[in-house]
């Protein structure tokens, strides 16, 4: 296009957001897609929603042909100040306090599942003994 070798910031390139002027980041490149955006095959919302940031990842993660890869050219008109662009921070959660469960009312249960079965039984032989006595 006839700014090739340009060097944009991600401010610059982010204010092409529009479906009259829209522009993406890709694998440090910038390119002027404005012209593609009727054309291209998941419409223009895709492209669009993929404006004002690096959008490598959203680009990789379609899987685009070795056609559309070539098709890029076609759209360069410079490339990205790396600096501008912010760093993919990793995920961390939280930290969680230790959850210590009270035992006793596990404790407690595991208790009863044993006695109450027992409890049962010696009625059963206590009431088979009382009627087999009288």
């Amino acid at each position: 296009m006839g700014s090739d070798g340009k060097v944009f910031t991600l401010a610059e390139a982010s204010t092409h957001n529009t479906p009259k002027d829209c522009w993406l980041i890709i694998s440090g490149k910038v390119y002027d897609v404005t012209k593609f955006l009727e054309d291209h095959p998941g419409g223009d919302e895709v492209l669009l929603s993929a404006t004002g940031k690096d959008a490598t990842d959203d680009f990789e993660d379609v899987g685009h042909s070795a056609g559309a890869r070539d098709m890029l050219k076609d759209f360069y008109v410079g490339d990205i100040d790396a600096s501008t662009i912010p760093k993919k921070t990793s995920y961390t959660p939280p930290k969680q306090p230790n959850y210590n469960q009270d035992k006793t009312s596990e404790f407690i249960i595991k208790l009863l599942q044993f006695l109450v079965p027992l409890a049962i039984l010696g009625l059963a032989v206590g009431i088979r003994f009382y009627t087999k006595a009288a």
